[in-house]
C-alpha cells in the first residue's frame, strides 16, 4: 500500500498537506501517515521538570494527531496512522523514511510569504536523496478548485 507522510503541526500549511496526502491515498487506495513533532528539550537544570514539559509537549502533540485524524476520518472517511516523535525535524523524518519503506512520498505544507518554513526549506535543498518524493504543498491550495 502506498502511504504518504506528513508533518503535522499546528499551521494552517500542515492542514493543507494532510488534506492533499489524504485525497492522493484516497485515489490510489493508499493511506495516510501523521507524523507529530515534540522538539528536544534543552532545560538540564532541574531533571524533574524537564521531564514534565517533554511529557507536557509530547501530550500536547498526541492530541493534535489525534484531532488531525479525527477531521480526516469524518471529512474524508480516512483513518491515518499516527507517530509521535522527539527529536529534530529533520533527523526524525529522515530517520522515520529509513526505518519505514512503504513511503510513497513526504508531503510538506509551505507557509504564504518569504520563508516557506525550516522543513520545506531543508528537504527542498535535499530531495535528490530522499527515498522517496517530496510533496510540497502550498498553505491556502485548494485541490478541489484546482481540480475543478
Amino acid at each position: 500500500m502506498r502511504v504518504f507522510l506528513v508533518v503535522i503541526d499546528e499551521t494552517d500549511e500542515a492542514r493543507s498537506a494532510l488534506r492533499y496526502a489524504a485525497r492522493r491515498a484516497g485515489a490510489v487506495d493508499g493511506g495516510v501517515h501523521i507524523l507529530a513533532l515534540v522538539p528536544q528539550q534543552n532545560i538540564s537544570a532541574f531533571g524533574g521538570i524537564q521531564a514534565t514539559i517533554e511529557q507536557e509537549a509530547r501530550d500536547r502533540a498526541e492530541m493534535l494527531a489525534h484531532g488531525a485524524a479525527g477531521s480526516l476520518l469524518a471529512e474524508m472517511g480516512i483513518m491515518p496512522a499516527i507517530s509521535v516523535a522527539v527529536g529534530g525535524g529533520q533527523k526524525v523524518i529522515r530517520e522515520f523514511l529509513d526505518e519505514h519503506g512503504n513511503i510513497a512520498a513526504l508531503v510538506l505544507g509551505a507557509a504564504k510569504g518569504g520563508n516557506p518554513g525550516p522543513l520545506v526549506t531543508h528537504f527542498s535543498t535535499h530531495a535528490g536523496a530522499l527515498p522517496c518524493p517530496l510533496y510540497i504543498i502550498p498553505e491556502e491550495f485548494d485541490e478541489a478548485a484546482n481540480d475543478a
